[in-house]
């Protein structure tokens, strides 16, 4: 079950399989001839209300990582339809790598790899 996780500007490599794009706003000024990924499902990244605690903007200090983490993974409790298809297809033997911001990173800060955590749980059940 190969799960990957890479900012979407990275360039492709073979075995990347199926690229998605988990963010919740589209990269701007990308046409869709240059688009990097397969697949573009925003309900995967955080809400633009968790985005914006967490970044600061709005009003607020930014939430730290561990609060941020606890609400993305009540946000992606309501995804269980997509969890659940991905988790097939990585039980399934699919190749699959998440992509976030080209902008993001640090992986270990980032929704993708709690994204990730979530999917191998669940293609492990």
């Amino acid at each position: 079950m190969p799960l990957r996780t890479r900012r979407w500007s990275a360039p492709a490599l073979p075995d990347d399989g199926f690229r998605l794009l988990v963010t919740r706003y589209r990269p701007r000024g990308i046409a869709k001839a240059d688009e990097t990924w397969d697949a573009w499902w925003p309900e995967l990244g955080p809400s633009r209300e968790l985005l914006a605690a967490f970044k600061g903007t709005d009003g607020g200090d930014g939430l730290a990582w561990s609060s941020y983490e606890a609400r993305y993974f009540d946000e992606m409790a309501r995804q269980s339809f997509r969890i659940r298809a991905l988790a097939s297809r990585l039980g399934a033997g699919e190749s699959i790598t998440l992509l976030c911001s080209s902008s993001c990173h640090d992986p270990a800060r980032c929704h993708r790899t709690l994204l990730a955590s979530i999917l191998t749980a669940a293609a492990a059940r």
